[in-house]
């Protein structure tokens, strides 16, 4: 199909025209060549991309998410070994902002990752559909399989994303996928009384109340094993009208139809306002702490569900001076917020719970 020799053109294309960026903060230009030209310096590049050590995490960022996916990388970062390749979808003005606060953080953070820039890339058929549909980029990372062609798997996190935790552990579950998982998710909800899809969705969705795929790992080498991006393709054509969250609903659509793809996570590695704004209903957060945050409804930026901001903010200020400053810093926000009403409240010991034990 025409569509698939452009979506392959393209891929090549943002290959060869990324920007890679060394830890030390230099810009290493990748230049157009061709393999059997024998490029030395770009076979160098990809056979280091192809490391089996790295973890590699994938983030799309447009429009006014620039800054947000900074702090989001930063959560990675100060928590992580090293060894993690960050793999950042953005558009050309953005790239130099991305660069210049990467290479502001101090040598002993750097030192822990690369990272590299892509320009967004769409077949050029459906090139303003699908950019626009849901949030500006979105379902960029519906094509980062092929866009990323040699590289196995990735750890996919939407830019209001925070994690408490090494990065690792969420690689992990990678350990626990059977032989026909190719992606790992979190429930959308826990209860049917608040579900979303079970009680609005027009069109197929997961399980019994779907999915949210802010934090997805992606067994790319499953993924393009299967006509990933034709069912994708189809799925759009087929309910373009009755889709509200974008990707995330093509993606409920295709999990759906094969159920034995999915891995399915526990809610405290996707932890969301749903899960307390009516009242406390992740269990297993209760216990152990909330892995993985995830600041959706636009809560990061707003003082609706306050305690998601308050760790937002603390991760955003924080001077690289100690991750006992940085527990310190999120206990005090938390602390302010006392007397403040709402059923989030009642759980904010919950926020820096899991950080805790890793800070000490």
């Amino acid at each position: 199909m025409l569509w698939f020799w452009f979506l392959h053109l393209f891929a090549i294309q943002l290959q060869i025209y990324a920007i890679d960026l060394g830890s030390d903060g230099s810009t290493v230009k990748v230049e157009h060549c061709e393999k059997d030209n024998g490029c030395a310096d770009s076979d160098k590049q990809q056979r280091e991309l192809l490391h089996p050590d790295w973890v590699h995490v994938g983030v799309v960022a447009c429009g006014d998410r620039q800054p947000e996916t900074v702090v989001a990388v930063k959560a990675i970062m100060v928590t992580s070994s090293p060894n993690v390749f960050i793999h950042v979808f953005t558009e050309d003005e953005l790239m130099a902002s991305f660069h210049s606060d990467f290479a502001s953080w101090p040598n002993e953070i750097r030192s822990k990752f690369k990272y590299r820039l892509y320009r967004i890339t769409y077949p050029p058929d459906r090139f303003q559909e699908w950019k626009k549909l849901f949030k500006t980029c979105a379902t960029q990372r519906l094509f980062i399989p092929t866009l990323l062609a040699e590289v196995d798997s990735i750890l996919y996190i939407d830019t209001d994303i925070l994690l408490m935790r090494p990065v690792q552990d969420v690689w992990d579950h990678f350990k626990h996928f059977n032989s026909s998982q190719l992606a790992a998710v979190a429930p959308e909800h826990e209860s049917a009384s608040a579900g979303w899809y079970n009680r609005f969705a027009r069109h197929p969705y997961y399980g019994r109340l779907g999915i949210n795929s802010g934090v997805m790992l992606m067994n790319m080498t499953r993924i393009r094993a299967f006509t990933w991006l034709e069912h994708m393709n189809d799925y759009l054509t087929r309910y373009k009208y009755n889709i509200t969250w974008g990707d995330q609903d093509l993606l409920n659509i295709l999990f759906h139809h094969y159920p034995e793809f999915v891995y399915i996570y526990e809610c405290n590695w996707n932890y969301r306002p749903d899960h307390c704004m009516y009242m406390s209903v992740c269990k297993v957060a209760e216990q152990d702490g909330i892995s993985v945050l995830h600041g959706n409804r636009g809560v990061l930026h707003n003082d609706k569900h306050p305690q998601f901001k308050a760790i937002y903010d603390a991760f955003e200020e924080y001077k690289f001076d100690g991750l006992d400053m940085l527990l310190r810093s999120m206990e005090a926000k938390l602390d302010a917020l006392d007397g403040t009403e709402g059923r989030c409240q009642a759980v904010k010991d919950l926020f820096c719970k899991r950080f805790r034990l890793f800070a000490h």
